[in-house]
């Protein structure tokens, strides 16, 4: 017989922890209360001690972590808030709920700070596309982000897609969002007084999602198909509809706080709300519009149905605030108050059925420091002397990555969500990174002359390899790509996925993540300020235990400044391209796509990060793009140099003559990702002002040639062909191998 408490995912020293706190027995309301409270996905015990390692704070940062979103001073007219949060377990178990709640979900948090949403974006990760069921969710899943995203009218301007074989039970949803709000107009989810009442907004409740926030702090099994029933299910055009009422009521000045329905629920929410208040709260669960018949106070407390908030209010503003909801279709009720007890009653019918110290619920949840070790592959793995592989053909090693689902366009996905919708967007997906303009439709003062970036990275196979240097490595690609359009980085946002804490291999692998991450966000100067945890990324069944790689997902925003900004494709016929950055490492192919691709081996150590050069070349880009003097910029990711310089040139009816004088192996030199390398185009007229810069920044730079008139990628060296071939039939694999592997599979 399984003990009462592991069916709310506590523990016996857990429960043994609560009894002798109350002095009593919990009953099974308040088990279901403590369950969820003290999951690993609300409590984060097992990740808070680590995360404060993470810088937070800048001269531009407003709020930091703890609210629903970090908050971050754009001028003296418009502050931003965004986040990223994770939807990983539910996407698998239900696709297009799971993947579409996770877009609902984000957008709620970036409301709860009083900010209009304006961005979208997502970092997805599946297993190998020969897999059926991995088939199965990648469908369900970009149906369920095009599906909410374009109906709530909210754009999906950025992101990045990536296959591997150890997400094939454990694919990861990561949802971004970025909204506005006036300078000075802030919402957090603390009250300010004794008394304030508690209104619930949006839509009725139903069974949805009840043992959400348990289901989503463990690992999967082979009964993972029972759990559909804890997947919510949303609704995007109610969801539209909050967000005007919403607007409205803050516009009147209607509203103290306001607090998302997100995990555990109203219990979840009212006790985040007391516990940040310093308050106790009580609870009237017959005053909670309800959608299905017969719910008990369990259900109804913990149940995670979309599109309802909690606001904060005096009693005074309730009718007008019922008017407005009324006015969009909205349920909207008091459900509780503010009180000064310290504890949370609930109540049915005059019943009381739930009696807890906020304190117990919030800040006295446990916070584990885990055992550590290194895990033993990773010796094994970086047992790799890439001198000793047989050279290869560049003509069918550049084919076999174009065609490689990491490497080629993404456009069969984000062509299916709506980027245009707000004429904001200026640069579209599919480059370094996206731009927008600042500015709120119905509200004219709320705009800026300024614009801002944004861009999602997470290499994990970088990270599995070495954690610490792939931590470094994901901030400084995101920041990088940032400055490639022309953006200075003000604040990233993580999600940091992994697996099982219980192991100390994971704890490992997250604690060295951390580390690098921290390391590079205070050399770079840019904060940390908000973000997510998602753990028990593993599957436990016949098989064994499959563990997805260690997978911080990082997204950047950067502000460009006087409208300044590039893109990453060659412009004119003659103009000269350049390598820049830190050249004078050698090669180096470990954990690169084209090891993975054309030796089938995921094996090496991080090629390593200058961090100071990093910065100096974020520096350095802002300057060139100031000044006109690059035309272009593309970093230097998956595939390496050649995929970055086809990338240039795919769109454009340019072609390029490249001229090598290397005495590295030119396969080496052509797909190794090694980092803070970017190559640029530059007008002939510019030449020399652009390495005089480079040189004063103690940079590198290498001519590589110059784009033609003719179509073409021809690639020399020492003046000896190494490729020539036509940009159209490259193009044809790049862009249309995953359209076609998918409609051949689908």
């Amino acid at each position: 017989m399984v003990e009462i408490y592991k069916l709310y995912g506590l523990n016996k020293e857990e429960y043994e922890r609560i009894v002798e706190k109350l002095g009593r027995e919990p009953n099974h309301v308040e088990l279901g209360i403590l369950g969820a409270m003290w999951s690993e996905h609300c409590s984060y015990k097992s990740s808070k001690a680590l995360l404060k390692m993470l810088p937070t704070k800048s001269d531009a940062v407003i709020q930091g972590p703890g609210e629903n979103a970090g908050v971050v001073k754009i001028d003296d007219n418009v502050w931003i808030a965004f986040k990223v949060e994770s939807h990983n377990h539910p996407s698998y178990i239900e696709p297009f709920n799971g993947a579409a709640t996770g877009v609902g979900g984000i957008i709620r948090d970036i409301l709860s700070m009083g900010a209009r949403p304006i961005a979208l974006g997502d970092s997805l990760r599946f297993g190998p596309l020969t897999d059926p069921k991995t088939r199965h969710i990648i469908r369900g899943v970009i149906k369920g982000i095009s599906h909410y995203g374009n109906c709530i009218g909210v754009p999906t301007v950025c992101g990045e897609t990536f296959f591997e074989e150890c997400y094939i039970t454990n694919p990861l949803v990561n949802v971004f969002c970025l909204g506005i709000l006036p300078a000075g107009r802030m919402y957090t989810s603390r009250a300010k007084e004794v008394g304030q009442a508690l209104v619930l907004l949006g839509s009725t409740t139903g069974r949805d999602g009840v043992h959400g926030a348990v289901m989503a702090s463990g690992e999967f099994s082979e009964d993972t198909q029972s759990k559909k029933s804890h997947v919510q299910v949303g609704d995007p055009y109610f969801g539209k509809k909050l967000i005007e009422a919403l607007m409205d009521i803050i516009e009147r000045d209607l509203v103290v706080g306001i607090q998302d329905l997100g995990a555990a629920g109203l219990a979840g929410a009212a006790s985040e709300v007391a516990s940040k208040s310093k308050m106790g709260v009580e609870l009237y669960l017959d005053k909670v519009p309800l959608r299905e018949e017969n719910m008990d106070p369990y259900e109804i407390l913990l149940s995670e149905s979309q599109e309802r908030m909690l606001l904060i209010v005096d009693e005074k503003n309730i009718e007008q605030i019922k008017a407005i909801a009324q006015s969009h279709h909205l349920e909207c009720e008091k459900v509780g108050k503010l009180t000064q007890d310290g504890y949370m009653k609930v109540y049915l019918g005059g019943d009381k059925v739930a009696d807890l110290p906020i304190n117990l619920i919030v800040e006295e949840a446990p916070v584990y420091i885990r055992e550590k070790r290194e895990p033993s592959y990773i010796k094994q793995v970086r047992d790799l002397h890439q001198e000793a592989l047989p050279p290869v053909d560049i003509k069918s090693s550049i084919e076999k990555l174009l065609s490689s689902p990491n490497v080629c366009s993404k456009e069969w996905v984000y062509s299916q969500y709506d980027h245009q919708v707000g004429t904001n967007t200026v640069l579209k997906p599919g480059g370094d990174a996206s731009i927008l303009r600042i500015k709120w439709p119905s509200k004219p003062e709320v705009k800026s002359e300024k614009m801002l970036a944004i861009s999602m990275e997470g290499n994990s196979r970088m990270v599995y390899l070495n954690p610490y240097e792939g931590g470094k490595f994901i901030v400084a690609e995101v920041c990088r790509n940032l400055a490639c359009v022309g953006a200075k980085p003000m604040g990233i946002t993580d999600c940091l996925n992994f697996g099982n804490p219980e192991r100390p291999e994971v704890m490992w692998q997250m604690e060295q993540a951390i580390k690098g991450m921290s390391e590079a966000c205070q050399k770079l100067g840019v904060p940390i300020v908000s973000g997510n945890v998602s753990l028990y990324n593993e599957t436990v069944d016949r098989e064994g235990i499959r563990n997805i790689y260690p997978t911080p997902v990082v997204a950047g925003v950067g502000v460009v400044e006087n409208r300044k900004f590039v893109d990453h494709k060659f412009k004119e016929e003659g103009d000269l391209i350049f390598l820049l950055g830190d050249l004078k490492r050698p090669s180096k192919i470990d954990g690169s796509e084209f090891l993975k691709v054309v030796y089938g081996k995921v094996m090496g150590d991080v090629p390593l990060v200058d961090l100071d050069k990093e910065r100096k070349l974020h520096q350095l880009l802002l300057k060139l793009i100031e000044m006109d003097i690059i035309l272009s910029a593309h970093d230097i990711s998956t595939g390496g140099l050649l995929v970055c310089l086809l990338e240039c040139l795919f769109g454009t009816s340019l072609g390029a003559n490249i001229n090598l004088y290397t005495d590295e192996r030119i396969d080496f030199f052509l797909f190794s990702e090694n980092p803070t390398r970017v190559v640029v185009s530059v007008k002939r007229e510019d030449v020399e002002v652009f390495k005089d810069m480079v040189e004063a920044q103690g940079l590198d730079w290498i001519l590589l040639g110059r784009t033609t008139d003719d179509g073409k990628i021809k690639v020399e060296l020492y003046d000896e062909p190494v490729l020539d071939e036509e940009l159209k039939r490259l193009e044809d694999l790049w862009k249309n191998s995953l359209e076609r592997a998918l409609s051949h599979i689908l």
